[in-house]
């Protein structure tokens, strides 16, 4: 199918389905990287609950080293898609190059890190001595990846701006079922524990980053990966940090609330603070089901609104962000639904201690609530990236975590003990969902109107 005619032509219910689903279900069986991890580590006879305690303390570092790949990957891809729609396809190859480059230097400057400062870090986010050597194993080995998960997670965002979402969709799939198969294999049989997940992780993430390479060198991509005629860009890359920023501070701020979480539990959680860690991590686990999913939608949905707003087809890009809400609040009301119906049995998949699951079923459903109305969010922020926002997408991400959740996790609990840790999550989101939306609402006739002028001012200077 014409790319062209996808994004300008087609129904846009229907392009958003053919570009994103692919993405919906790549982005779930990512997620499948992290929580086959869990459940495998978890279900490690005798020392399961610690061990998903103390890996789960390690995922706020792995969550920063995705947001420097989405600061890189996601900052420089509506760049290009943009520049794609404006038929300027050797600016756009310009920025994918320097994009190349910054992954595989900010990955190497994070294996470095991780590796002389991991103890440290592990013990700044949370980490007990209890449960210290279970988060020890998991980082030193994931660290030698960083490079891999760079690449795989940054680079394919270039896939997925030229509208091969299917491809990208595959790459990530072949990652995960290769994951999939080498965790019990490297857990159990040859009994490497908490090592062989890790393990696993990084040499399925490497396989990926392989895949992706090779496409970005086929004939097939608009966007060719060639050193021929590269050079750094120092604008470029300012530009692509500028764009980049807002994805990466919704990440990182992710693994800030994780580790105020961990910290927060540990303070509040008296004797049972494992179990609670381990109903967090748990949480953290399920929520990659609702948040992931939405992300790859909307990232399927990006170009279209990248290369229609480049175009000057604004009524696309309005009936574009209409269909993705639609589609992205049922579908977290639905997940939500699914969650207060069965909270017993989707927490017994990771962990069947019965303390774990006698707790699990109340804090997941308060937990949770929020997360009904969420999808809203994500797609708006998201549709600020695509029409390069970047600021107003970052205040928003800010506005939830930093200025209302954070703050709430140190109050609430002052008060409500344990369980003002859990409602504060659900009254940000709540909060956020709607400050965002009437934000959009307020800007998005303005940022066309500046788009209209910078056409008319090409095309009478052309």
């Amino acid at each position: 199918m014409d790319r062209k005619d996808l994004f300008m032509q087609k129904g846009v219910f229907k392009s958003i389905f053919i570009l994103g689903l692919p993405l919906i279900l790549s982005q779930l069986v990512n997620v499948l990287y992290n929580i086959v991890d869990r459940i495998f580590i978890g279900n490690i006879a005798i020392i399961g609950k610690d061990a998903l305690a103390g890996v789960g303390i390690t995922f706020p570092i792995i969550m920063v080293v995705s947001a420097f790949a989405a600061l890189v990957g996601l900052g420089g891809a509506p760049l290009a898609g943009i520049k794609l729609g404006e038929d300027n396809k050797e600016e756009a190859k310009n920025i994918m190059m320097n994009s190349f480059f910054m992954l595989i230097s900010v990955g190497l400057i994070l294996t470095v890190f991780l590796l002389i400062f991991g103890k440290e870090t592990l013990y700044l986010f949370g980490m007990t001595d209890e449960l210290y050597h279970y988060g020890r194993d998991y980082l030193s080995i994931y660290a030698l990846g960083s490079v891999f998960v760079m690449i795989a997670l940054g680079l394919s965002a270039y896939i997925t701006t030229q509208g091969y979402t299917k491809v990208a969709a595959l790459i990530v799939l072949v990652g995960a079922i290769l994951n999939i198969i080498l965790d019990p294999l490297l857990i159990y049989t040859f009994d490497l524990g908490v090592k062989g997940a890790a393990i696993a992780t990084i040499v399925s993430q490497g396989v990926s980053a392989c895949l992706v390479v090779l496409f970005l060198m086929s004939k097939k991509s608009s966007l060719k990966l060639s050193l021929k005629g590269f050079k750094l860009n120092n604008k470029i890359i300012l530009s692509i940090l500028a764009l980049g920023i807002s994805p990466f501070i919704m990440q990182s701020t992710e693994a800030l609330i994780q580790i105020v979480f961990n910290t927060q539990i540990v303070k509040y959680g008296g004797l049972d603070y494992v179990i609670y860690l381990n109903i967090m991590t748990i949480m953290l686990s399920v929520i990659q089901f609702i948040i992931l999913p939405i992300h790859g939608l909307s990232q399927g949905s990006s170009p279209m609104i990248s290369y229609n707003f480049g175009s000057g087809n604004f009524k696309r890009v309005k009936e574009t962000y209409k269909a993705l809400n639609i589609i992205s609040i049922s579908f977290t009301i639905l997940l939500y639904l699914v969650i207060f119906i069965f909270p017993k049995p989707i927490a017994s998949v990771f962990n069947q201690d019965p303390q774990i699951l006698e707790k699990a079923p109340k804090i997941m459903r308060i937990f949770f609530l929020g997360m009904s109305v969420f999808g809203l969010q994500l797609a708006t922020q998201t549709t600020f990236m695509a029409l390069g926002q970047a600021f107003v997408s970052l205040s928003m991400a800010v506005l939830r975590k930093i200025v209302i959740l954070i703050p709430l996790t140190f109050i609430l609990p002052i008060f409500l003990g344990i369980d003002g840790i859990f409602l504060s999550e659900m009254i940000a989101d709540f909060l956020a969902t709607i400050i965002t939306f009437t934000t959009f609402m307020l800007l998005i006739n303005k940022i066309i109107d500046k788009r209209k002028q910078q056409l008319l001012y090409e095309k009478t200077n052309l």
